[in-house]
């Protein structure tokens, strides 16, 4: 079977003469980078959740050793999880024609037959699998999640989350036995003006070099071109989403990306209406709505009108998704969380906050803040932004906006808040 030319299990089948060691190492040392950056902004991206600080945060309470790394996320500087995420999505999708050319270019090893010729050869394919799976499995989950398209066998966080550490661990084996090659093959046929032709293959079923290759119709710094355009077409198409000028409004594949939406101070991205959140406006009305705090010294019920008389504060913040979309900085103003916390007997140190909405379906109807994000002086119980009351799909009567945090966090139709450590 191996030696049939009709089945893919022979080196003959495959024809093209693109495959070779130069095309591949460059897509490799790509990856490389790539693939290591995106693995430690989403690091970054778990421990921005604050997961070890309530079980509310958790999406994976049986990470283990897995959470070593995790630190209370900072409020400086302010865009922080704006660039963070917006990096680690935009360069996701910018990458996914470099995946799919590596993936081609090595395609004929997946098919070599005898599957397993010793153990080590054995483990190494099998950590191929793992690395062509997993890779596969984060970038399509990715993907859907940018796009809203929850269709997943369960929850996003934890599929990606231990999904990632099962893809990475390959993929650092995999680039671990491979780098040194390819650093060697680009070293040697890089000051060429085109690279060496690959016509007669090394000894051994793994060869990527075809015993009777086709004939060529492009080079492989073409190909290598055609790549690089694809990757830079999804770049122009995405980066807007996370960014202001002119790049937002070429955002055509990030669906909170183009344009600002509506017009007005109230005019800008949102990801849950009012509606589907379930808000009814009875229960908003200024006459109704009440909010609730807890803390120390005991309970305290303020109406709207009622924070209107305390002291009120502005930032400008903006808001930033796990999606990669985040808005432009928004004018906000309202009551600093410190001085809520103040109200209930925390003057001195604000503790930590359990935050709770209105909202009555969906995730993320409760959230936990740390102490430190408390305490900054620009996190804020909003009741305007851009010099306007809150709209209802923005959280009428009040919102929480918080520097640097997940968008998430920054929970809207706020009902009750609880000081005390969590």
């Amino acid at each position: 079977m191996r030696d049939d030319p009709r089945l893919p299990s022979a080196p003959g089948f495959w024809r093209s003469p693109l495959r070779g060691p130069w095309f591949t190492s460059v897509l490799g040392l790509v990856l490389l980078v790539g693939i290591t950056v995106l693995f430690v902004t989403g690091l970054l991206s778990y421990a921005a959740y604050n997961p070890d600080l309530a079980s509310v945060n958790d999406k994976t309470p049986d990470k283990g050793i897995l959470g070593f790394y995790l630190f209370a996320w900072p409020t400086n500087p302010y865009w922080l999880y704006r660039l963070n995420q917006g990096v680690h999505v935009t360069l996701g999708i910018t990458l996914i024609p470099v995946l799919l050319a590596k993936l081609w270019s090595v395609v004929p090893r997946l098919f070599a037959l005898p599957p397993a010729r010793s153990l080590a050869h054995a483990l190494e394919r099998i950590s191929l699998l793992l690395l062509v799976g997993g890779a596969l499995f984060e970038f399509v989950t990715g993907v859907l999640n940018v796009q809203l398209e929850y269709v997943f066998p369960g929850s996003f966080y934890p599929l990606h989350f231990y999904g990632a550490w099962v893809f990475f661990a390959a993929f650092a084996v995999h680039a671990t036995l491979k780098t040194p090659a390819a650093v060697r093959n680009l070293r040697g046929l890089w000051n060429e003006r085109e690279p060496v032709p690959e016509t007669k293959p090394a000894a051994g079923p793994d060869t990527l070099v075809s015993p009777r290759p086709g004939a060529p119709t492009v080079s492989r710094r073409g190909a290598l071109a055609f790549v690089g355009g694809g990757s830079l077409l999804l770049f122009v198409t995405t980066a807007g989403q996370s960014a202001d000028g002119l790049l937002r409004r070429t955002a055509l594949l990030a669906p909170h990306g183009g344009p600002d939406p509506g017009t007005g101070p109230n005019g800008f991205q949102i990801n849950k209406t009012a509606r589907y959140a379930g808000i009814r406006t009875a229960e908003t009305s200024r006459e109704a709505w009440r909010l609730v705090i807890t803390g120390r010294t005991g309970t305290v019920r303020l109406s709207r009108d009622d924070l209107l008389q305390l002291p009120l504060h502005s930032a400008p913040l903006p808001i930033a998704c796990v999606e990669g979309w985040s808005t432009s900085d928004q004018w906000w103003r309202g009551v600093r969380l410190r001085d809520l916390a103040a109200l209930v007997g925390h003057d001195d140190d604000p503790p930590d906050v359990f935050v709770e909405s209105l909202q009555r379906r969906g995730a993320f109807r409760h959230a936990a803040l740390r102490a430190n994000q408390v305490a900054d002086p620009r996190s804020l119980l909003a009741l305007y932004v851009n010099g306007e009351e809150l709209s209802p799909d923005h959280g009428h009567p009040a919102r929480v906006i918080v520097p640097a945090a997940p968008g998430v966090f920054n929970t809207k139709w706020v009902a009750r808040m609880t000081f005390g450590d969590l």
